[in-house]
């Protein structure tokens, strides 16, 4: 049986990576992880992974950079944990686990053991400020030597990464949209009556935190300048800028059109009543919210930046627009508007198009990557 380390966050484990931590376990891996409790949920952790899972390690890991717990603590009990885990397999995530799990790992890659660095958005990219790009794009390229694979989520991050010193570049279809969590929420709830509108008029939805990367303002701002009163935006989630941008939706009138429905456990249901998703990010490293809004079968208004751009047709899944120009979102949410046959049909093949990221797709394409290791790829 193959010995497989998995390094993360409590957080990226709890999110995303417990299905594949699973499917491992359930194909002839023995499994440990090793994680930094960034988001207080590594007890949730232990209690989802018992049975499932030899050992669940704990690293004093921070996100930033330069917390000096990193080097005091994090690096040491990293080193320990692969020291004396004599794995076959080290899978690491997220940039300072990243660099930290490579660095502890250096030793054993010599005595046989492959390392996986799954980078879930590198945090330099087209449209990043240049300090990203002095600081990061640095650190990815020098650390690149210290791993035998990086998968990528997005083809920008992969076509980055095909040009670092790493014996292989890989790209996977995301992490996985979770099919059934989003089938267990397609139940009716009568949204447009809750915020009161008519069935005619056009629902366009966001969900996410309420910050300036999420970008709701250009959405908000794209309204006023329509000012059209049949044409309402919802967006669920909580965040610092809830008083901003409703000052901003009085501001411009349309404070009527604007509905911020906090955290919502009905999400999927409110998707399915929406005549559109719109994602108007300036970063994402791919971008969940909309493939999830993809499976409910709505068309997509999306940023043309990484990530969106790699399941985004223009004019066959939605629409792409600027995220910084007011005019394009507010022409592409007109073309929704005029034309609401052909939205309902890019909404239909959406559901064809997600496919390839469905969780239990890419599942498999993990595990094949995991086992291409094995094999000497």
């Amino acid at each position: 049986m193959k010995r497989i380390l998995i390094t993360s966050t409590d957080l990226m484990m709890v999110q995303f990576l417990l299905p594949h931590v699973k499917h491992l376990s359930e194909n002839g891996y023995e499994v440990e992880i090793a994680c930094s409790e960034v988001g207080g949920r590594l007890d949730e952790v232990r209690e989802k992974l018992e049975g499932v899972v030899k050992k669940v390690h704990e690293v004093r890991l921070r996100r930033n950079p330069l917390h000096p717990i990193n080097y005091l603590k994090g690096y040491g009990d990293m080193k320990k944990v692969v020291a004396e885990g004599n794995y076959d397999i080290i899978w690491t995530n997220e940039p300072v686990m990243g660099v930290v799990t490579r660095l502890a790992a250096r030793e054993t890659r010599k005595k046989g053991t492959k390392v996986l660095y799954m980078a879930h958005g590198f945090h330099f990219f087209t449209g990043a400020p240049k300090l990203n790009w002095l600081v990061y794009y640095p650190i990815e390229k020098r650390m690149a030597k210290h791993a035998d694979v990086i998968a990528t989520i997005n083809m920008e991050d992969f076509h980055h990464a095909e040009n670092m010193p790493v014996k292989r570049a890989s790209y996977i279809h995301g992490i996985g949209v979770d099919t059934s969590r989003l089938k267990a929420g397609l139940k009716t709830c009568a949204i447009r009556e809750e915020i009161g509108i008519n069935d005619s008029d056009l629902l366009a939805l966001s969900v996410g935190e309420l910050n300036s990367n999420k970008n709701h303002q250009i959405v908000i701002r794209a309204l006023g300048k329509l000012q059209r009163k049949d044409i309402h935006y919802a967006i669920c989630g909580r965040g610092a800028l809830l008083e901003e941008l409703s000052a901003l939706a009085k501001d411009l009138r349309i404070e009527n059109n604007v509905h911020f429905l906090g955290y919502r456990k009905d999400v999927v249901a409110i998707c399915s009543q929406s005549d559109c998703f719109i994602f108007p990010s300036l970063r994402e490293g791919l971008g969940l919210a909309p493939l999830e809004a993809m499976y409910t079968g709505i068309p997509l208004l999306t940023s043309r930046r990484r990530g969106p751009v790699d399941f985004m047709t223009e004019g066959e899944t939605g629409y792409l627009f600027d995220p910084t120009d007011v005019d394009d979102v507010a022409d592409k949410i007109k073309m929704i508007t005029s034309d609401r046959l052909k939205a309902k049909g890019m909404g239909t093949k959406n559901k064809t198009v997600v496919q390839p990221f469905l969780i239990e797709n890419v599942k498999k394409e993990v595990l094949e990557l995991i086992n291409s290791l094995n094999d000497g790829y």
